[in-house]
């Protein structure tokens, strides 16, 4: 790049601007990670907009970590965010509005400039698949109180729940490195994350539509739809974006088990995809496509904790493989599907056959479904008498 077009991207871009951060830190946004070094005091040249902020202290010789601490910006042209390392509680803490309008100018002036890092652009269309639909309001709906997300400081009910061998990954974070970052931890919260029931329960309704109800999770869509994210589809597809980069780049296990919930409501639907929401399982299959072919790479792997996504973790008994071969049975022997879903669908299902090596069973004896003896993922069938029901 030459000088001209640096100095512009350098003047309109959004500037990271970190003080006092000790040598060995891990500092990182989006899917580019930097160590700190000597003579770093933060990343310039950063497009506008939404992007995760993610960072782990480190031992004296850089060797070992404390759990990752990060925070969404939705930052603007020439944006200069301040943050100042405070050794006690070894995270990033905002400064007051006096330092903060004086750093910022100094920026402004190219006073810092030798020492800030450039944000690497050409891995932020990398950045953009995985993050299109997290806007500001997204942001602002799921992030805890102060904005920062780490995994010691997650509901300790989700901590010791029973967990399959992907989901003890992020836990072994714990257990790493030095935790004085859990100073003041019982002041802060989790984040705000949709509730989604994995069984649909209802009192009053005969034996069959409970079943039913079960077997298609369009009406469970629609109901959260409405109430949780106000209609919008794009929300929901938000929510899902931003749990799978908290769990990937943070490491999260809530945000792991969010988004295992919400791929496992969107699969689970069998009408919305033929007739309602044709266009938001369009979107959510492009979605998931890019989530899952970022984090399978190869070359990814040790970089912003995508070695949680090795072929050892995203096993044939996974719940993904449960819930996409089933949604995959009903759509792709659909007589009439939308053209657009259908070639995302089966995309979708050409990179786990050749990025996982899974085979697929399509079709069936039984409704264009397939499903194993004591399948976990298997939709709950309820077979009770309408006088069991009623209340």
């Amino acid at each position: 790049m030459d000088s001209e077009n640096a100095l512009e991207l350098v003047k309109h871009g959004v500037t990271l601007l970190f003080l006092d951060v000790p040598q060995y830190t891990m500092v990182a946004i989006d899917t580019q990670m930097f160590y700190v070094g000597p003579a770093f005091k933060g990343i310039k040249m950063i497009p506008p907009g939404t992007h995760f902020v993610y960072y782990s202290s480190s031992s004296r010789d850089g060797k070992e970590f404390s759990p990752i601490v990060g925070f969404f910006i939705d930052a603007g042209t020439s944006e200069v965010i301040v943050r100042k390392w405070d050794q006690q509680e070894e995270r990033l803490v905002k400064v007051t509005e006096e330092e903060e309008e004086r750093y910022s100018q100094a920026v402004k002036n190219l006073e810092f400039d030798r020492q800030l890092g450039p944000y690497n652009l050409s891995h932020y269309e990398d950045w953009k698949r995985l993050s299109n639909f997290i806007t500001k309001n997204v942001i602002e709906r799921l992030e805890p109180i102060g904005g920062e997300i780490t995994v010691e400081c997650e509901n300790e009910i989700v901590r010791n729940s029973t967990k399959i061998p992907m989901e003890e990954a992020p836990e072994k974070q714990l257990k790493v490195g030095n935790s004085a970052s859990s100073v003041g931890k019982s002041q802060r919260k989790g984040c705000y994350y949709t509730s989604i029931p994995r069984i649909v329960k209802c009192k009053g309704i005969s034996g069959q539509e409970l079943t039913s109800l079960n077997l298609d999770k369009t009406q469970l869509l629609e109901t959260l739809l409405a109430k949780d994210y106000g209609g919008s589809e794009d929300m929901l597809l938000g929510e899902l974006q931003f749990t799978f980069v908290v769990f990937l780049m943070g490491q999260s296990l809530e945000a792991f088990l969010q988004w295992k919930s919400l791929v496992s409501l969107l699969f689970g639907c069998t009408e919305a995809p033929f007739r309602t929401r044709t266009q938001l399982f369009t979107k959510f299959i492009k979605v998931i496509h890019n989530q899952l072919k970022y984090g399978l790479q190869k070359d990814h792997m040790g970089e912003a904790g995508s070695a949680l996504l090795d072929d050892s973790l995203i096993s044939a008994d996974s719940f993904l493989h449960h819930v996409s071969k089933d949604f995959f049975s009903s759509l792709l022997d659909g007589s009439v599907v939308d053209g657009d879903l259908l070639k995302w669908t089966r995309k979708f299902k050409e990179l786990l056959e050749s990025s996982l090596g899974w085979e697929f069973q399509l079709g069936s004896a039984v409704d264009g479904i397939y499903f194993e003896e004591n399948d976990e993922y298997a939709p709950v069938v309820e077979m009770l008498d309408d006088e069991a029901l009623v209340s």
